[in-house]
C-alpha cells in the first residue's frame, strides 16, 4: 500500500496519508463494498429473468424533473433496447472494476452517472433529498476522487505500465 499520495482539494495540494491509522484500508472497504453492491445487482438482472427498464422509466413519479426524458426512453424501442443492455452489463462491469480495482477512476465515474439517474428517475424525496441513491453517488464519488484503486488494487501495477507512462492522460482513468 502506497504511504502517502497527491491530492488538491479547494485548489490546494497536499499530501493525503493513507498508512495512518486505518484510512488506507476504510477506503479499499468503501471500493469493495461499493463494487459488490454494483456487482450483485448487475450479475442478478444478468442471469435472473429477462431485465426490463420499461416499467421504471414509463412510471417515473412526477416529481422528477428527467421524467419527459424516462417516459420517452420506454416508449421508443432502440433506447430502452440500448437501456436494458446497458444497465445490468454497465453495472457489473463497474462492479467488478472496483472490486478488483482496474480503471476505478472510469468504473466510478459511470457509476456516479448511473446513480445519478437513478437518483433522479426515483425521486422519492418525500423525506427529503438524501436517500439511498444520493449515498451511492457520494460512494462513488469518494471512491473515484480518492484514487481508491490505487490502494491493494489493480490500477497500483497498471500505472507502472509501459504504455500507460508513455500516455500520462490515461492515470485520470486510474485510480
Amino acid at each position: 500500500m502506497p504511504a502517502n499520495a497527491q491530492i488538491e482539494m479547494l485548489g490546494n495540494r497536499m499530501d493525503f496519508d493513507y498508512s495512518r491509522g486505518v484510512t488506507g484500508y476504510v477506503l479499499v472497504l468503501t471500493r469493495i463494498i461499493t463494487g459488490y453492491w454494483f456487482l450483485h445487482a448487475g450479475w442478478g438482472k444478468l442471469t435472473g429473468e429477462p431485465f426490463s427498464a420499461a416499467g421504471y422509466l414509463a412510471n417515473a413519479p412526477a416529481a422528477s424533473p428527467l421524467q419527459g426524458f424516462f417516459a420517452w426512453a420506454a416508449a421508443t424501442p432502440w433506447l430502452l433496447d440500448l437501456t436494458n443492455f446497458m444497465v445490468p452489463w454497465g453495472e457489473f462491469l463497474i462492479g467488478l472494476g472496483l472490486i478488483v480495482g482496474a480503471l476505478v477512476r472510469l468504473a466510478a465515474f459511470f457509476g456516479g452517472v448511473l446513480m445519478v439517474f437513478f437518483y433522479l428517475g426515483n425521486a422519492d424525496w418525500g423525506h427529503g433529498v438524501v436517500n439511498g441513491d444520493l449515498f451511492g453517488l457520494m460512494m462513488f464519488a469518494i471512491v473515484g476522487a480518492l484514487a481508491a484503486g490505487r490502494i491493494l488494487g489493480l490500477d497500483a501495477i497498471i500505472e507502472k505500465m509501459e504504455f500507460v507512462r508513455q500516455r500520462p492522460a490515461l492515470k485520470y482513468l486510474l485510480g
